[in-house]
């Protein structure tokens, strides 16, 4: 599997294999092993609520001890690691998507999609899929982004919530 075939299926299903919203937090690191904490976590403890668990490039949001959020982000020109239960055959994958190649991989699946006028405006562009409601976000890359297509969008990120 590829990481465009894996961004697929999750657009299209609003889930990324086992997980998926609602899911208590603890099922989850049972199948990914114990995540990241983020800083205020740590800080305030396990039952502060909005804040994330990381796993390299995927980010589960927690609220009530349940994920009520999932992410993954990407930098274009550079590898994002994701937990072998998402993609098997490899740990790390080349970050760089093209919205273009995004839309088009979409569009042969049949995964209905489109802007999100809510987050397209500037340099930045967005698609939500349909039915699953996963949103992707794309931008022109980064002053420091190795990538050959300086003009077109790049994926940063594509996430689910309620």
């Amino acid at each position: 599997m590829t990481l465009l075939d894996f961004l697929v299926d999750f657009a299209r299903a609003g889930r990324i294999g086992p997980l998926h919203l609602g899911m208590p937090l603890s099922e989850a690191e049972d199948l990914l092993g114990p995540g990241r904490p983020h800083p205020a976590i740590r800080l305030k403890g396990p039952d502060i609520d909005g804040y994330p668990y990381s796993w390299d490039g995927l980010e589960l949001d927690v609220v009530q001890r349940a994920v009520s959020g999932i992410r993954v982000r990407l930098r274009p020109g550079s590898t994002v690691r994701l937990p072998a239960l998402l993609l098997p055959e490899s740990e790390s994958f080349e970050a760089t998507v093209v919205r273009e190649d995004l839309v088009a991989a979409l569009d042969a699946a049949g995964c209905e999609h489109c802007v999100n006028d809510t987050l397209t405006f500037g340099e930045q562009s967005s698609i939500l899929t349909r039915p699953a409601g996963v949103c992707a976000v794309f931008s022109l890359p980064g002053r420091d982004d190795r990538v050959r297509h300086r003009d077109r969008h790049h994926l940063d990120v594509i996430y689910t919530r309620p």
